[in-house]
């Protein structure tokens, strides 16, 4: 299979301002190979290194050491970046806009002549399901149907590949729900999916495979089924065990 993203001894450190102090180390020599049209869940606790790890892929954050690629270009390269769709864990729109002007407006900022900008916004918005209220205010918008929004703007240039920080972040069930069946439609068509998240259980539906992160170092990756199997349990005591929890499971 392709690899549409790969971390290769991936190592980022932060300077502390205390003198003498040693640097703060977010990430241990990552090693993960993402392929073509997988959904691929990055799972740890807070402070596990999940955001670093995007902010680098983003080009946000410089790595120390190692190397991380998209596409088989080094993500320091802007060129690497392509080729993707972001969406970041809370999203910052104008909320006296609609859904079709914040789509417009990224349309135009990637450069989309205007007639496929017209079609990609109807099918985006048909996407996210959003028909209905494509010329309401966002601030009419309940989280879910702006967490859609987001989604849809992370699309608009029709990226290969999509990376989602937390996207069913404090949504309801109902709202984790549509969330979780765009995603799959977006694997049916093909695309790469890289998405952390702290709701196992739609991890553990959605996913082809998963990479577990805790303080900065890759503890477990591999197929959900191969996993749960082989540790005869579901995800989330796969998960719980790996951090350390150590109550009753």
């Amino acid at each position: 299979m392709d690899a549409i993203l790969r971390m290769d001894k991936l190592r980022v450190e932060y300077p502390v301002k205390q003198r003498g102090a040693t640097p703060k180390v977010a990430l241990h020599g990552l090693d993960l190979t993402v392929n073509a049209g997988e959904v691929f869940g990055f799972l740890g606790p807070n402070g596990a290194g999940k955001t670093t790890t995007m902010n680098v892929l983003l080009g946000f954050v410089q790595p120390t050491s190692g190397a991380a690629y998209l596409f088989g270009v080094d993500v320091r390269q802007p060129i690497a970046r392509q080729r993707i769709g972001f969406l970041p864990e809370l999203t910052y729109y104008y909320k006296f806009l609609t859904a079709e002007e914040i789509l417009r407006f990224y349309a135009k900022v990637f450069g989309i002549p205007s007639a496929e900008a017209d079609k990609r916004i109807d099918d985006l918005i048909k996407l996210v399901e959003l028909e209905h209220a494509r010329k309401r205010p966002l601030k009419s918008y309940s989280k879910g149907m702006q967490q859609r929004v987001g989604l849809a703007q992370a699309l608009i240039n029709n990226p290969d590949l999509l990376i989602l920080d937390e996207p069913t972040s404090g949504l309801d069930p109902l709202g984790r729900m549509k969330v979780r069946e765009i995603i799959q439609r977006l694997k049916d068509e093909g695309k790469t999916v890289f998405f952390s998240s702290h709701e196992l259980g739609e991890v553990e539906t959605v996913c082809d495979r998963v990479a577990i992160v805790n303080q900065g170092e890759l503890k477990e990756q591999g197929r959900v089924s191969d996993l749960m199997k082989e540790h005869q349990c579901d995800l989330e005591k796969i998960f719980l065990k790996i951090v350390g929890y150590q109550g009753q499971l």
